[in-house]
């Protein structure tokens, strides 16, 4: 049995293949990102999964994508659970990015790879091998134009009192936005980026309110700015997404892609179909 994973910092995506790539099942995990969590939470994670369970020691081959998976210590300390969750199983880990790639762009093309949801990345893919100019430093410093990253301007807009009246209201009524129960899930609780980026939401659904489309043209526009615009080739190759702020934000990022003299290429949501493509090839 062949594991195919796609994790981000809020969910992983699981298939499973037989060994002529027919799909054997889907499930779900919460995001393993080893950057913001133990190793017993991820083993938790693991366990408590039926299918995975079930079927540990059925397993043959992990193929794992993830956030947070960019330094050798980090690939390194998630091979080492897997390997013991899963006895039988030859593991191969790499960062969320090459997911990104093998479901936007086909071997031999060039393109810029981009991942706008919980985080966010960017790199550039020669047809054959990948390329970063910047090491990302997590959601605290980096992660522009993700879904932690819009959460956190709107908690500052709203604390500071720059978030529109009426806005602010509204804004109050969905989420709990009591000083202690912010810094307990901040400070005290695990996936403080994943917590952020629930409050992106609420700007996606008010997308059409002025003070939220200059939240979204700016934040798209830092992306461009500080990631995309690193590379010579910026403007001569596509700009591929991936994730959940691409998805849900399309008609704003094609609009901050077309100023820039960018070359759209594709949007897609989750990576996980794209990366069951790649992977079936070479079975």
């Amino acid at each position: 049995m062949i594991l195919i994973v796609d994790s981000g910092a809020t969910k992983s995506d699981w298939i499973a293949l037989d060994d002529k790539g027919n799909q054997l099942f889907l499930t779900q995990t919460l995001g393993l990102s080893p950057e913001v969590l133990t190793r017993e939470v991820i083993e938790d994670r693991l366990a408590n999964n039926f299918e995975l369970s079930k079927n540990k020691d059925a397993v043959t081959r992990l193929f794992f994508y993830g956030a947070g998976c960019g330094t050798d210590r980090m690939k390194k300390f998630l091979k080492e659970i897997f390997e013991e969750f899963f006895p039988n199983a030859k593991t191969d880990v790499k960062e969320d990015t090459y997911a990104a790639v093998y479901s936007t762009t086909k071997i031999g093309n060039q393109g810029i790879i981009c991942i706008l949801g919980t985080g966010s990345n960017c790199s550039y893919y020669d047809g054959h091998q990948l390329f970063q100019k910047v090491t990302s430093l997590g959601y605290i410093l980096m992660d522009d134009g993700s879904g932690n990253f819009f959460g956190r301007k709107l908690l500052r807009d709203y604390y500071f009192h720059k978030m529109p009246q009426a806005l602010g209201i509204k804004f109050a009524q969905e989420f709990n936005l009591e000083a202690d129960h912010i810094k307990e899930h901040l400070y005290k609780q695990p996936n403080p980026n994943t917590y952020l980026a629930k409050f992106a939401r609420f700007m996606i659904e008010n997308k059409e309110h002025p003070y939220c489309k200059g939240v979204i043209d700016k934040g798209l526009q830092q992306f461009v700015n500080n990631y995309i615009m690193q590379f010579e080739l910026a403007t001569k190759v596509p700009i591929n997404f991936v994730g959940s702020i691409s998805h849900f934000l399309r008609e704003e990022l094609t609009a901050v892609i077309e100023r820039n003299d960018l070359i759209l290429g594709v949007i897609r949501r989750r990576p996980i179909e794209g990366l069951m493509e790649f992977h079936t090839q070479t079975i």
